[in-house]
């Protein structure tokens, strides 16, 4: 489409400007900006008796060749609003490695596959994602010296120098001195293959655990300066199962009382049998299990039903899918490939004891609310702006201003209920126009969206008030009773001995790297494989539910629902 010449007249001088039709209002005054030194957000500009808004369609202003335009507004006191950055810009050509690593939307560096290692791969790729992690990992070396080869054989300080590592490249990188410190602590990871050289495949849960485990003995954490250190991993990444043992048989549950008990969990199991078709179904099988053992009673032994209940939540919650079982006659472990699904948002509730429950169910409910009120304001407004597209004909750039059609509309409302009410509210002027009724008010765009938006501020700050008061003290445990999906490990092939482990992690919100400002989220979602690293689309995700040898989830990492602060800000 051509451009269309118009004549802007400003403080007494006419400009000509060639409109491209295809730009906004915004570019349209960055092109007056260079010949008045006005800045943009100081313009005033009016077409057909409407103030232009920045994201006014050109195209669709009715614009005629050689149209004169009205511009109002002065420069800045010093002339121009835009000054000259206080740094200098630096074009990602002339970064080096690691500044390019840092940058927002970088791709991530992969891990090199040195032999069947691909379960360790995924595994230390989906731990990644965790950022107290890699903030107290941060400072653990410095911590922690060690003397005479120690640091070599320290599984958190291999870790720390290799996210270091890989924090300042996008190329694939082997984890030798992990894999190294890894075989030496836990000698199974070191087993040979039976089918020829090299190293056997492992089982990625195995490895998981075990890091875990040795992070939770060695990595530490403080709630402030004067305070007590705590294990990372309890404080984070360690649920409690507050558990009932109570006998099968009547005559020894109606004479023993139950037994009661607290232990520590590390991660929810999700049993998997005939009937397992979700994840919610094989986390309340594993939640209960049947134990033999002797009854003061009965005088013999007897089967005892263990029930579980969450009684604590913890932040960064793993499930881990019972995939693989061992398989006698092959003598390995073989996998049960039955489909199950599993939610990108779950919500842990019915799993939780009581007292918890009464906690995390106000919180939980008032979230679900705000979102909807926050759903119903997008979908308002994404209405309004397609009719004020359809009617910016009527007012030029008009948006934030009441369509002809939404006057027409509300006259003949309030007409109608006139009617009714056996009186009349409007008079006709002399040449039979409608004249609005006195006080008859209209609000803009901008006002109905301000209202909204500040009621759902006020809902927020409800939301802080809600949760409950030990919780607020805990900050490594859950407080909603939600969880996000974060990271999958996923195992393709039919024996936790071959096949092939890849990971799949959620893309973080980018951070500005001078304010730390956090932007929002793409939803998208980055897939691991060995030195690969490719961006998908969170369908893929949902495709991970297994039912044959293809990709299925053996690993789930779920992270606590950010919660907004007293002030109604979500950090």
């Amino acid at each position: 489409m051509a451009s269309i010449p118009v004549v802007v007249k400003h403080q007494g001088k006419k400009y000509t400007v060639d409109i491209d039709p295809s730009a906004t209002g915004e570019d349209f005054k960055l092109q007056l900006f260079s010949l008045t030194e006005v800045e943009p957000d100081r313009q005033k500009i009016l077409i057909k008796g409407g103030q232009l808004k920045d994201d006014a369609d050109m195209s669709k202003l009715g614009l005629k060749p050689n149209q004169t335009i009205m511009m109002m507004g002065t420069p800045g006191s010093n002339g121009s609003g835009l000054v000259r950055p206080k740094e200098t810009v630096k074009f990602v050509e002339d970064m080096t490695e690691a500044e390019q690593a840092q940058q927002a939307g970088a791709t991530p560096a992969g891990l090199m596959n040195l032999g069947n290692t691909c379960y360790l791969n995924s595994t230390l790729q989906t731990l990644k994602s965790i950022p107290e992690l890699q903030d107290a990992l941060s400072t653990y070396n410095t911590k922690n010296g060690t003397l005479m080869g120690g640091a070599q054989l320290d599984l958190a300080s291999q870790l720390a120098s290799l996210y270091k590592q890989m924090g300042d490249t996008q190329e694939s990188f082997p984890p030798m001195g992990f894999l190294g410190a890894l075989r030496s602590v836990f000698p199974q990871f070191a087993e040979r293959s039976r089918q020829g050289e090299g190293y056997a495949q492992q089982d990625a849960e195995e490895a998981w655990s075990q890091i875990v485990q040795q992070l939770g003995q060695k990595v530490k954490v403080k709630e402030t300066d004067d305070a007590p250190e705590i294990s990372f991993v309890d404080k984070f990444m360690s649920g409690e199962f507050t558990s009932e043992l109570v006998a099968d048989e009547e005559e020894a549950r109606n004479n023993e009382q139950p037994v009661v008990s607290r232990d520590q969990f590390a991660k929810l199991n999700c049993h998997i049998d005939g009937k397992t078709n979700h994840l919610r179904d094989g986390i309340l099988a594993a939640l209960s299990e049947k134990l033999e053992k002797n009854s003061e009673t009965l005088g013999r032994d007897a089967v005892y039903t263990k029930t579980s209940k969450i009684s604590r939540a913890p932040k960064y919650l793993t499930v881990h899918f019972v995939r693989f079982f061992w398989k006698r006659d092959s003598q390995k472990k073989a996998k049960i490939m039955r489909k199950v699904t599993f939610p990108q948002e779950l919500d842990i509730v019915e799993f939780c004891s009581d007292d918890l429950k009464k906690a995390l169910i106000p919180v939980r409910d008032k979230v679900r609310e705000i979102r909807k009120d926050e759903e119903d304001q997008e979908r308002a407004r994404k209405r309004r702006k397609k009719s004020h597209e359809q009617d910016v004909g009527d007012i030029a750039g008009g948006a934030g201003l009441p369509t002809e059609k939404e006057r027409k509309e509300k006259e003949k409302k309030e007409q109608e209920k006139a009617e009714r009410e056996g009186k009349s509210k409007e008079k006709k002027s002399g040449d039979g126009d409608v004249v609005m009724g006195e006080g008859e008010t209209f609000k803009t765009d901008a006002e109905v969206e301000a209202e909204q938006a500040a009621a759902i501020l006020e809902a927020k700050k409800e939301l802080n008030s809600l949760i409950d008061p030990a919780l607020r003290k805990d900050d490594g445990a859950n407080q909603s009773g939600l969880y996000e999906l974060r990271g999958v490990v996923t195992h393709q092939g039919g024996s936790a001995d071959s096949g092939h482990y890849t990971a799949y992690v959620k893309k973080a919100a980018p951070v500005d790297p001078k304010t730390g400002k956090r932007g929002e989220e793409d939803g998208l979602w980055w897939w691991f494989n060995d030195e690969k690293v490719t961006e998908v689309t969170s369908d893929k995700i949902d495709a991970l539910a297994g039912g044959g040898e293809s990709h299925s989830a053996l690993i789930l990492l779920y992270k606590a629902i950010p919660l907004p602060t007293a002030e109604g800000v979500i950090e």
